[in-house]
């Protein structure tokens, strides 16, 4: 696993092959803000999900900033996932740094 940054993520996002994004935070967090086209698969469910996401692709895993992911990439990791990458700041970096109008909380 690595970090990676905010800008990275947003890079490889607008690329012809996407990585696979997984938005690791709670309902309640997701209504407030999402990063289009993540997959929304919170922290505690996400071993019960891991059927959904290919251990092969990449996967950039993303919380509130960045702590959660973090766990996410290790389990997924220890799942044999091969290209696991924790996006650095979460959501809240991606706030300031990419989309200045989406929504912050704490």
């Amino acid at each position: 696993m690595r970090d990676l940054r905010c800008s990275e993520l947003s890079a490889s996002l607008e690329a012809a092959d996407p990585i696979a994004l997984v938005d690791v935070r709670e309902d309640w967090e997701v209504e407030i803000c999402a990063i289009d086209g993540a997959h929304h698969i919170p922290l505690g469910d996400l071993m019960g999900r891991v059927g959904e996401l290919d251990p092969e692709s990449p996967v950039a895993l993303l919380c509130h900033h960045g702590v959660r992911s973090r766990h996410a990439a290790i389990m997924l990791e220890d799942r044999g996932f091969k290209h696991v990458f924790n996006v650095a700041g979460g959501i809240d970096v991606w706030a300031l740094e990419i989309d200045p109008e989406m929504i912050r909380y704490d």
